[in-house]
C-alpha cells in the first residue's frame, strides 16, 4: 500500500514538476517514464511537424532552398528547452513519393541528448551513400546544448540533414550511429569536444576515417571495414567486435597492422580473436613489430573456438602487451558464422608458425602485472585446449591473484595449481573439485566450484 501511495502521489504532481524530474535523468530512462501513468505519458505526446519539400530539398546541400529547409529542421531540433521533448516529422519529397517519417527525442536540462530515428516499417530507403561529418567555419547558435547525438537508420534522403546537424553541434561529446543501412563510408573530422564514437549494425560500411583530437572511446560492431584513425592521441577504450567477419573487402595485413599501430596507446581493448589469428597465419611476427601495447591494462578476447592457432596467436599478442593487468577470454557461438582462416602465401618468413605447445609457452614474456584472468564459455569437449591455455597463462603470470573458468551455463570455478606430490591430499577434499592433469604432468589443475570465485588459492 505504501508503494501505491507513493505512485499515486508522483502521478498527481504538476506537469512542470514532472518535466523537471525527467530532465534530470538520461534520455533513454526518461522516455520509459511514459509507461508509469497517464500523467507521465502526456509528457511524451509528440509534436507533429510537416515539411513539404521539392525534388532537391533535404537531399542536396548545394541548393539554397535545400539548405534553408535543412536549417529550419536543425533549428527546431536544437532550440533551447529545459525539459525533454518528442517530435514526429513528416518529410514530403518527390524522390520518396510517400512521406518520409522520423522521430526525434531530446533530453532537457544539462544532459543535452538528441535521439533521431529515421526508420519506419515499410518505408526504409535502400540506397548506398557516404556519410561526411565535418565542422563548418560559420558561427552558429545551433545545438549549443547538445552533447550526445544518437542516429538510427540514417538513409540517403536524410544524410545531408544529419551532416548539417553534426556540424552545428560545436560541443558534441558523444556520437552513435546505429542500423544505418546503405552507408558505405563514414568520414569524421571532429572538434576537441568529441570523446566517444560508436558504430553498431551498419552492415554496408566499407571504410571509416576519424580525426578527433580528444577521442577517448571508440566502439565498433559489425564486419571488418578499413578503419583509419588520425590524430586521436587520447584513445583509452576501444572495442572491435567483428562478429560479422570480413565483410565485402579482402583481408589486408598492412591495413590491419596500421589500425593496431594507431591503437598502441590504449588502456582497454576488446577485440575479436580471429583478426589476430589471421595476422598470425599470414606470417606476421608480433615480436618484430615496431610498436607494442605498453599501456594496455585490460584485454578482452572474443572467439568462437579456442584451437591451437587461436591460442598461439594470443600468446604472440601477449608478448607485445607486457603491462597487462586483466585478461578476459570469451568463447561465444555468435562468432561461429566467421569463415575459417584462409591459407596465406606468407610474404614474411615466420618461424613461429605451427610450433609445439612447449615452444609457444616458453616464448611468451613474463606478464609481471597480470592479476586477474577470466575464461568464459569453455565446454567439456574443449578440456585439452583449456588446459594448454591455462598452462600457458599460469607459467607466465607471476603476480596472478585470480583465475576463473565460467561454463556456458554460467557455472563458475576457480583454478588452483596443484603440485603432483599433493594430488592424493587434494583429490578427496570436495566432491565439487575437478582435478585435471596439466600438459607436462608436473602438476595438476584443480577446478573448484565457488560463487565468489575472484580469489586466487
Amino acid at each position: 500500500m505504501e508503494e501505491e501511495r507513493i505512485e499515486t502521489t508522483m502521478s498527481n504532481l504538476p506537469p512542470e514538476i514532472l518535466r523537471q524530474i525527467v530532465s534530470l535523468i538520461p534520455l533513454k530512462e526518461a522516455v520509459r517514464t511514459s509507461t508509469l501513468s497517464t500523467s507521465w505519458k502526456t509528457l511524451w505526446t509528440p509534436f507533429q511537424v510537416e515539411f513539404d519539400s521539392g525534388p532537391n530539398q533535404i537531399t542536396s546541400d548545394a541548393d539554397d532552398e535545400a539548405s534553408k529547409k535543412i536549417n529550419q529542421i536543425v533549428g527546431l531540433l536544437s532550440r533551447s528547452s529545459s525539459s525533454p521533448e518528442l517530435w514526429r516529422f513528416s518529410l514530403q519529397t518527390e524522390k520518396t513519393q510517400k512521406p518520409l517519417f522520423f522521430s526525434a527525442a531530446k533530453g532537457g536540462g544539462g544532459g543535452g541528448e538528441l535521439h533521431l530515428d529515421f526508420f519506419e516499417k515499410g518505408k526504409e530507403i535502400q540506397s548506398n551513400f557516404n556519410l561526411v561529418f565535418y565542422p563548418t567555419p560559420r558561427i552558429s547558435d545551433f545545438c549549443l546544448s547538445i552533447k550526445t547525438l544518437h542516429l538510427v537508420s540514417v538513409n540517403k534522403i536524410t544524410h545531408n540533414l544529419v551532416s548539417t546537424l553534426f556540424s552545428s553541434c560545436r560541443f558534441l561529446e558523444r556520437l552513435k550511429l546505429e542500423k544505418c543501412s546503405g552507408i558505405q563510408s563514414i568520414d569524421i573530422k571532429a572538434s576537441d569536444s568529441l570523446n566517444s564514437f560508436e558504430v553498431v549494425g551498419c552492415e554496408e560500411v566499407e571504410s571509416i576515417a576519424i580525426s578527433a583530437p580528444n577521442l577517448k572511446s571508440l566502439w565498433y560492431r559489425g564486419a571488418l571495414p578499413l578503419i583509419q584513425i588520425n590524430g586521436c592521441l587520447n584513445l583509452v577504450d576501444v572495442v572491435l567486435d567483428l562478429r560479422e567477419g570480413l565483410g565485402r573487402s579482402e583481408f589486408d595485413c598492412e591495413n590491419v597492422l596500421n589500425l593496431l599501430s594507431s591503437l598502441k596507446d590504449v588502456e582497454i581493448l576488446k577485440i575479436s580473436g580471429w583478426l589476430l589469428e589471421w595476422l598470425y597465419a599470414a606470417g606476421v611476427i608480433f615480436g618484430r613489430l615496431q610498436f607494442r601495447f605498453n599501456k594496455l591494462k585490460e584485454l578482452s578476447w572474443f572467439v568462437a573456438l579456442m584451437d591451437q592457432t587461436e591460442r598461439d596467436s594470443l600468446a604472440c599478442f601477449l608478448h607485445i602487451s607486457p603491462h597487462l593487468e586483466k585478461l578476459f577470454i570469451m568463447i561465444d557461438q555468435n562468432f561461429s558464422s566467421i569463415t575459417e582462416c584462409p591459407y596465406f602465401h606468407q610474404f614474411w618468413y615466420e618461424p613461429h608458425l605451427w610450433m609445439d605447445n612447449e615452444t609457444v609457452t616458453s616464448n611468451v614474456c613474463q606478464l609481471e602485472r597480470l592479476e586477474l584472468i577470466q575464461l568464459e564459455g569453455f565446454t567439456n569437449e574443449e578440456d585439452d585446449q583449456l588446459m594448454m591455455l591455462m598452462d600457458l597463462l599460469l607459467r607466465n603470470s607471476i603476480a596472478l591473484k585470480s583465475m576463473t573458468v565460467i561454463s556456458p551455463e554460467k557455472q563458475s570455478r576457480r583454478v588452483r595449481k596443484i603440485p603432483k606430490s599433493q594430488l592424493n591430499q587434494t583429490s578427496a577434499c570436495s566432491p565439487k573439485r575437478l582435478v585435471i592433469s596439466s600438459p607436462n604432468e608436473d602438476y595438476f589443475f584443480g577446478l573448484i566450484e565457488d560463487e565468489n570465485s575472484f580469489r586466487w588459492l
